[in-house]
């Protein structure tokens, strides 16, 4: 229904939210944006259910969701070598054919070893895993040394390195492993919906003059007023 408010009276973010409604969006494309989501951050019963109630049919084996979030939840919860053996039930060539991530999930057995205060076994298994792999490439021989730096510090929070003892260094191994399984199904590793975000505050920030059109709240999905 057209709007009876003369253009002279309308706000400037009336005026953007009647472009905005004139730009077709196909709900489907929506839809699968989401779908897209849900499955690659592993979601399964939300995407099972959000699939079913959207009708939208997917060739993803929704078990293997499960498989592969065991794997990386092993990692957010410190037993990296269940998640090595999940990894290895799944498909061993995982891990054959990527050497730096074995290296990265060898580096977080060590960060557990030490976080437990395990320091010989610590000492022993970068000696016997991870050394004869940093000699033959020197980044990780520089990854060993900065996690070995942990072992200076009685107090490793005080450590210049104490990242390597947050939650974030737990998720960011997992998150490798989990691009890492989604590649080898011939999956997409990386969700769209993020990156379509990301788009969206760049072409915010790139706007010219940055007044041209309202800036949307991401926690609220509200515009901004345009004077």
């Amino acid at each position: 229904m057209a709007s009876n408010v003369p253009d002279e009276l309308c706000s400037p973010n009336d005026e953007w939210e009647k472009r905005m409604n004139e730009v077709h969006m196909n709900p489907n494309d929506l839809n699968h944006l989401v779908l897209d989501y849900l499955i690659v951050e592993g979601y399964k019963e939300a995407a099972e259910k959000f699939s079913s109630e959207c009708g939208i049919e997917t060739s993803i084996d929704m078990g293997s969701i499960d498989d592969r979030m065991a794997a990386r939840l092993a990692i957010q919860n410190g037993d990296v070598q269940s998640a090595i053996e999940r990894t290895n039930d799944l498909n061993p060539l995982i891990l054959d054919n990527n050497p730096e991530l074995f290296f990265h999930l060898n580096q977080q057995k060590l960060i557990e070893l030490i976080r437990r205060g395990a320091i010989d076994e610590a000492i022993d298994f970068a000696q016997e895993e991870l050394a004869p792999r940093g000699e033959e490439k020197p980044e990780f021989l520089a990854e060993l040394e900065r996690t070995l730096a942990l072992l200076a510090f009685t107090d490793q929070s005080c450590s210049p390195v104490a990242s390597l003892l947050l939650p974030s260094q737990r998720q960011k191994t997992a998150s490798e492993l989990n691009a890492a399984i989604l590649s080898s199904q011939g999956q997409r590793t990386i969700p769209k919906l993020p990156r379509s975000i990301a788009l969206l505050l760049w072409a915010e920030n790139a706007s010219s003059p940055p007044e041209s059109f309202p800036k949307m709240d991401l926690e609220t999905g509200s515009l901004s007023d345009l004077h």
